[in-house]
């Protein structure tokens, strides 16, 4: 499926293909910290094919909860997270995340990971009062 997006700011844009069918939630202490909420959601890039339009990112090495160097690559600006990656391996991971995408509202999660993890009250969140938009 091809996507574009962007940071909150709009300093970064892009373009991308990915696989719809991998859209996932983690829930790794690293997404819980970086997300500054309960998980993130990413979905897999296919064969390598994302492509930066406009802007330059910066980037953070870590050493995951997996034990491997992971790439985050943010916006300098706004400090959006865009993706995180294997750095020197196309074959491992890539992460693009699912809030930055136009497209978001077609990718659904298929599954989870990381869920040793999991705040226990993300499980179900049905009964917690819901409020309607205020546009």
């Amino acid at each position: 499926m091809r996507i574009d997006g962007n940071c909150f700011c709009g300093h970064i844009r892009y373009e991308a293909e990915i696989d719809p069918s991998m859209v996932v939630i983690c829930h790794c202490t690293d997404c819980q910290t970086h997300s500054g909420t309960a998980f993130g959601v990413v979905v897999g890039i296919v064969n390598d094919e994302f492509h930066l339009l406009h802007g330059k990112l910066k980037t953070y090495e870590k050493i995951a909860d997996s034990g491997n160097v992971r790439a985050l690559a943010f916006c300098p600006q706004c400090g959006t997270r865009i993706y995180a990656r294997t750095p020197g391996d196309a074959s491992k991971f890539f992460g693009l995340r699912v809030g930055t995408v136009r497209q978001r509202d077609q990718l659904k999660p298929t599954r989870q990971a990381w869920c040793d993890s999991a705040q226990d009250w993300v499980q179900d969140i049905s009964a917690i009062p819901r409020a309607n938009d205020q546009r």
